[in-house]
């Protein structure tokens, strides 16, 4: 669970702007998501062999 504490002189949309990029780099988001409906195992991991696959491919493109 992500948890902020205002500083001091910090404005609401300051801290609201710092508590959803803490929200992404935790990936709460991205599992809400993903479990928003039932994936097959084989579903799933057919999807992590192909974030794999192309994790592989732009590696070997950037060098």
């Amino acid at each position: 669970m992500v948890k902020i504490k205002v500083r001091n002189n910090e404005s609401l949309e300051q801290a609201l702007r710092r508590f959803n990029r803490d929200v992404l780099k935790e990936g709460i988001l991205k599992e809400l998501k993903e479990r928003e409906r039932y994936t097959k195992p084989s579903e799933w991991k057919r999807q992590k062999n192909k974030e794999k696959q192309r994790k592989i491919y732009f590696e070997r493109m950037r060098g």
